[in-house]
């Protein structure tokens, strides 16, 4: 029989909803638990729970981060209307991922897996190009309301100290409108800024950031104010790296990223990291080929997909229809949570267990075997797809004669 590897410490695991969570449960069985000998802190992020738990089982989870320092997450749903109404919810929850990056106050980098038969759509992309999301604040931590009539919008600032405050007109309303009131800190766009310099040094990649400091001269302004700061003290090691900083206002930031040939971390405020990831991901080929990891300034690390639950595919399972859905960034996920819990833990053989599925993964698709996303857009063309669990089990036969080679 062969020998389990062993994990020294826990991993941090939190489910999730709909197609996301069928794919997790197959991964863990069947790529997961027969090959390693690991203590996996299972937290249930899905709806359902949730919603029994008040939202106290994601605190939870990332409470259980902070203590072991890494946590792998399955995709979850953030409610709307529709979905409390769907789920029988009590309220719309917040993001899960809202509340952990929070708790974290981490960084989400987002880096698409290269697969040399799923070119990338933009012709010139040969590097990958990574997108680090400041993950606080923000549109995300909104106050917002509705006006239902004439009134005056204002922003206050009561200073703590005391003292007289300090008052500014947002809008005078002559009808109805509505208003928002954003807030970052200082301590989140610092710790923002250095952890894309750590993560640069490491890549040995130039970082890009880019704002509209141009119109927000004060919100946007103090992002790229510390940012050039941050760079400054950093400027010796950057230039050992050979990392270069270019700051450049978001619009040009994206006509430049799609003229360039890749290879950069390009930093983003945390509603442009929401958005840009996204169609980075696409151009790259699929939202699943794209890996996302929190970093929290003080190293502890979330793993996920960055894609959501696969709704569509979830309505077909539930009628008993096969699906053809892509469960690559929820391995990537486990393998870059293994990755980490065994470097943190000086564990080679977890960095090597993880190291040889991403290239399995790799190599099941290059030689045609692939969901119907990537057969759509594979180069050369193949003739057919795998359905959701047959591509499963082509990775862990790739797998069991990876074990087996290791074993001789």
């Amino acid at each position: 029989m062969a020998t389990a590897i062993t994990v020294k410490n826990p991993l941090v695991e939190m489910d999730g909803d709909e197609m996301t969570r069928i794919i997790w449960r197959l991964i863990k069985e069947k790529l997961i638990l027969p090959f390693l000998d690991i203590d996996l802190r299972y937290y249930d992020l899905g709806m359902a729970h949730r919603d029994e738990t008040d939202d106290r089982v994601t605190v939870e989870a990332a409470n259980a981060i902070k203590e072991f320092g890494v946590g792998v997450k399955c995709a979850t749903i953030t409610p709307n209307a529709a979905r409390v109404k769907e789920y029988h919810l009590r309220q719309e929850w917040k993001s899960p991922n809202g509340t952990i990056r929070s708790i974290l106050d981490g960084t989400v980098f987002r880096k698409p897996i290269i697969i040399r038969n799923i070119p990338p759509l933009i012709r010139k992309w040969k590097k990958p190009i990574i997108i680090a999301r400041h993950a606080y604040g923000d549109i995300y931590k909104n106050t917002e309301l509705v006006v239902e009539g004439p009134g005056t919008a204002e922003i206050v600032l009561a200073s703590a100290e005391g003292g007289e405050k300090k008052t500014f007109v947002i809008h005078d309303f002559r009808g109805p409108g509505v208003v928002m009131g954003m807030h970052n800190t200082e301590t989140s766009v610092r710790s923002f800024a250095r952890s894309c310099i750590n993560y640069a040094l490491t890549e040995k990649v130039d970082i890009w950031f880019g704002a509209k400091d141009t119109i927000s001269k004060q919100y946007h302004g103090f992002f790229r104010d510390i940012f050039a700061e941050e760079v400054e003290r950093s400027k010796d090691a950057l230039e050992r790296a050979g990392s270069r900083y270019r700051y450049l206002l978001i619009d040009d930031a994206v006509a430049q990223v799609i003229k360039s040939e890749g290879g950069m971390l390009w930093a983003c405020m945390n509603y442009d990291g929401d958005v840009m990831s996204d169609m980075v991901a696409t151009a790259f080929g699929s939202l699943g080929l794209m890996t996302s990891v929190l970093v929290s300034p003080d190293g502890k690390y979330e793993f996920e997909a960055a894609h959501g639950t696969v709704m569509r595919h979830y309505y077909e399972h539930r009628k008993g229809n096969p699906t053809s859905t892509n469960s690559i960034a929820s391995i990537f996920a486990w393998t870059g949570a293994l990755a980490r819990r065994g470097e943190m833990d000086s564990t080679p053989g977890v960095t090597g267990f993880a190291k040889a599925l991403e290239d399995i993964v790799v190599r099941t698709v290059e030689n045609g075997v692939m969901t119907k996303d990537l057969m759509l857009i594979a180069d050369p063309a193949v003739g057919n797809f795998a359905l959701t669990e047959e591509f499963i089990d082509a990775v862990a036969a790739g797998l069991r004669e990876w074990r087996e080679t290791e074993e001789r």
